[in-house]
């Protein structure tokens, strides 16, 4: 095993070479761990013990447009997430692998799930980030099952005021790509699900910068995303033109699934499909705005919770130039 430290900015990376990360009875995967945050382990001992968890699916947490992420925990409390990029061979070029993470590692918001550092080998990469305790935002509207609310209710701790903290929780990382980043950093794969929440229900943006590596992955990240139904905007489904007025469209469904405590897309009585902004502005238009609201809310002012849908409309506006940017 080498060890060496680079400069990074004004932190240092601390790159291991030739270590044997991740093995198995009949293989040891051979590779190069490069660590940006110097609260992890630094000892390779620490990190054959923790990574050992990559194969057992009990640490499976979650999985992302690219690949499966799972929680590392090492001695002392330490536990990260870490992504399985599950690319089927697409990335080759090592550099390019590296310069890419690099460039989204040094990115510092404190909405955005911050890089820990990456791992490559030629079988294997993996992305290495903070883990996040709370879940995420569709699993606390949607998908959990929560003591005396039943099976499947949302989480009875997302009250008004903090769905209006997750709402400006999402669109300040959301400006900071657009706006404060040189050259800006498309999203572009903006759900519920990629909204994740600490123990103080502050927003972590996780899955930022996939455009990045949509070169080396030859659009396979573009047609990943097209899975995430209702978040799309018509122009990157239709024709794959990218632009910062995707992740604006994402943000307006957000807004929306935040009010109204719906998803994005779903099945009526009659088993027709209910797109979300479509159902909101019909209401809307017919004078009953209140109907939309999530019916678990209490005590929040009538006229806020209008004036998000508005702007969750406008968002949602089928013309790009039409929709605002994120920085207004």
């Amino acid at each position: 095993m080498k060890a060496r430290r680079r400069r990074r900015r004004e932190d240092e990376a601390f790159v291991v070479e030739s270590t044997p990360l991740v093995s198995t009875d009949s293989n040891v995967i051979i590779g190069k761990l490069v660590l940006f945050s110097k609260t992890l382990p630094s000892k390779y001992e620490d990190w054959e013990t923790g990574t050992k968890a990559l194969l057992d699916n009990e640490s499976l947490i979650g999985g992302g447009t690219i690949g499966s992420v799972y929680r590392t925990s090492f001695e002392g409390g330490v536990s990260i997430a870490v992504k399985k990029l599950e690319t089927l061979g697409l990335i080759r070029n090592q550099d390019e692998f590296e310069h890419e993470i690099g460039r989204l590692g040094s990115l510092q918001h404190p909405n955005l799930v911050a890089l820990q550092g990456y791992y490559w080998s030629s079988s294997m990469q993996l992305i290495l980030s903070e883990f996040v305790p709370n879940g995420n935002l569709y699993k606390n509207l949607h998908g959990l099952s929560y003591p005396g609310t039943g099976t499947g209710a949302g989480n009875p701790e997302l009250t008004w005021p903090r769905r209006f903290q997750i709402a400006v929780g999402t669109a300040r990382p959301l400006m900071y790509l657009h706006h404060d980043c040189k050259p800006p950093v498309l999203h572009l794969n903006v759900k519920s699900t990629n909204i994740l929440l600490d123990t103080n229900y502050e927003v972590k943006l996780t899955e930022y910068g996939l455009s990045r590596f949509l070169p080396l992955l030859d659009n396979y990240g573009l047609t990943k995303f097209h899975n995430a139904v209702g978040y799309v905007a018509p122009e990157l489904a239709q024709s794959n033109r990218l632009s910062d007025k995707c992740d604006v469209y994402s943000f307006g469904v957000i807004l929306l699934e935040l009010v109204t405590g719906r998803k994005p897309v779903e099945s009526s009585v009659a088993n027709e499909v209910v797109v979300l902004y479509e159902y909101v502005r019909g209401i809307i238009e017919r004078g009953a705005a209140s109907d939309c609201f999530d019916r678990s809310l209490r005590g929040f002012a009538e006229n806020e919770l209008i004036q998000v849908m508005k702007l969750g409309l406008i968002c949602t506006s089928e013309i790009p130039s039409r929709r605002p940017s994120m920085v207004r």
